[in-house]
């Protein structure tokens, strides 16, 4: 995690963040911990490759919270 609120890019400071929800259907309990920790690693490994800020990540039983960061580029 970064200490700082905002980014910069050459003249244009900004603070993005995307909070995305994944739903299993019917809201089933699905989640178990063998399938947790292998998404949560599927998770970290997909936002490193995009250079992806995780600024929270909870997994409950039916449903996935990603709060994340993203710096654009040029």
């Amino acid at each position: 995690m970064t200490t700082s609120r905002y980014k910069s890019n050459r003249n244009v400071v900004y603070s993005c963040k995307y909070h995305v929800v994944w739903c299993s259907k019917y809201r089933r309990k699905a989640l178990t911990q063998a399938i947790e920790k292998d998404l949560a690693a599927t998770i970290d490994d997909v936002c490193l490759e995009k250079s992806c800020e995780i600024l929270a990540k909870e997994m409950m039983l039916d449903h996935v919270h990603l709060l994340s960061s993203f710096e654009t580029r040029t």
